[in-house]
């Protein structure tokens, strides 16, 4: 008599949100052999990653890179068969605009926090009084130990000076948080120099031992990389391998005897899906009112994340001569709407057929008077501002206006420990993870990385029902 060892069922998850996140998700639940869904709001997936056209050429209207020193995006790219479309930047030096004028970004900075005294006077952002503010932190007392967490503005402002903070560390920030530098988390941000700092002592050290200047030979690995014809391609490529429903909004998700139930399409005429494990990828107001009923702890601390929205200006032009480098960034004392620009056909291998494309982001936390105004006014500003900042006074071929309204979570103070209250509440839920840019970063490898711990967490709860 022989038998058989049962054989667990093939379970069905559905991912809310067909963002990177999302698609990631369900791309990780595919692999272990499971069933999945993936319930997209909009008429097309991406999310923020996504792609479009200027004069006929291919460009990204959000996310333009990734982290190619992580491996989470450069392993999901090679999985959907885009490894040899995969494309380095061909420069990446950038300026900074301080008081009217253009510098070189210093080079050994910890998003703007420097790490040597030498680079910033090699790049010119600093005054004299703003080096003379640097050089007087070795007189200071040392920093206590950091026992919690604190905004990054009036850190730096009290160790190193106002002007490292104004001038570097809130234009590269709000590049990235489109936020406010004495709003953002220092833990949340710069995990890194948070963790060097747990010990107290000199900013300016702690800086120098998270860049580790000096100690090792440059990487041979470019630090951003992209896709020939913008890394939207992602979450196209992603979405060929999976069943993905766009245009169909989730309003409600209803716990079962053995799962859960979702609910989608008009109130007159709901239609209802059945899912043992949900993973919710969506940003934090929306997940904020999805778990109002499941997990009420966690909506209420969702529902506290502020979001600022952005405007994307991509632009082509001919016959234009701009300086060289990937573009530039803008502090928001420079008075400007512009807070950066990056000169795509300058820093990306592109076929353009000679013409100059740019793209310039506008838009910061608490900011949303110039987001209000129609595209061609937005584009009248924005040229505008570039005209200042570049002298760039020639018509466009071509021009176009991307918005992301909320786009941008802010990682406001304690952003961290709300991180951990908020899977602390959904995971005391079986089969409910959450993922997505509101919990470990706003670049694409931490939102793949989030999507990967989230399908950990739901796996390993599938795996104990059999």
């Amino acid at each position: 008599m022989t038998t058989t060892e049962p054989v667990a069922r093939r379970a069905r998850v559905i991912v809310v949100g067909g963002g990177v996140s999302g698609l990631a998700a369900a791309r990780f639940v595919t692999d272990a052999g499971h069933d999945v869904i993936v319930l997209e709001g909009a008429d097309t997936v991406g999310g923020k990653v996504r792609s479009g056209s200027v004069a006929g050429i291919a460009v990204d209207l959000g996310a333009e890179s990734v982290l190619a020193r992580r491996p989470e995006a450069t392993g999901l790219i090679c999985a959907v068969g885009l490894a040899g479309e995969v494309i380095a930047p061909t420069t990446t030096s950038a300026s900074v605009r301080v008081g009217g004028a253009l510098h070189p970004l210093p080079k050994r900075t910890m998003l703007g926090v420097p790490a040597s005294i030498e680079a910033l006077r090699e790049s010119g952002a600093l005054s004299a009084a703003g080096i003379a503010a640097v050089e007087a932190e070795a007189s200071l007392p040392p920093l206590p130990p950091l026992e919690r967490d604190v905004a990054v503005g009036p850190l730096v402002r009290a160790r190193l000076g106002g002007e490292v903070a104004d001038r570097l560390v809130e234009p590269l920030l709000g590049g990235v948080y489109a936020g406010r530098v004495d709003d953002l988390s220092l833990r949340a941000t710069m995990p890194a120099l948070y963790s060097a700092l747990s010990e107290g002592g000199s900013l300016l050290e702690a800086a120098a031992r998270v860049t580790d200047v000096g100690t090792h030979a440059p990487s041979p690995t470019p630090v951003f990389a992209s896709l020939r014809g913008g890394i939207g391609r992602l979450p196209v490529a992603l979405a060929a391998t999976l069943d993905v429903r766009t245009s169909t909004t989730v309003r409600a998700i209803e716990r079962t005897g053995t799962g859960y139930r979702l609910i989608t399409g008009p109130v007159p005429g709901p239609v209802a899906y059945e899912a043992d494990a949900v993973i919710i990828a969506v940003p934090a107001p929306k997940a904020a009112r999805l778990l109002a009923d499941l997990a009420p702890d966690a909506a209420t601390e969702l529902a506290d994340v502020e979001t600022a929205s952005i405007a994307i200006g991509t632009f082509a032009f001919r016959d234009v001569d701009l300086p060289p480098g990937s573009g530039l960034l803008v502090g928001a004392r420079e008075g400007l709407h512009v807070k950066a620009v990056t000169v795509s056909s300058h820093k990306w291998p592109m076929q353009t057929g000679g013409l100059t494309v740019l793209r310039a982001s506008v838009g910061r936390a608490g900011q949303t008077a110039a987001l209000q105004r129609p595209d061609e006014e937005l584009i009248a500003l924005v040229r505008r501002d570039l005209r200042a900042l570049l002298g760039l006074t020639a018509e466009p071929v071509d021009a176009l206006v991307t918005r992301w309204g909320g786009g941008l979570p802010q990682y406001g103070v304690g952003h961290v420990e709300k991180v951990e209250r908020v899977r602390h509440a959904v995971g005391r839920l079986p089969g409910l993870a959450v993922a997505g840019a509101t919990y470990d970063g706003v670049g694409i490898p931490a939102c793949i990385a989030s999507a990967r711990a989230a399908v950990d967490r739901v796996l390993a709860e599938l795996a104990t029902r059999g």
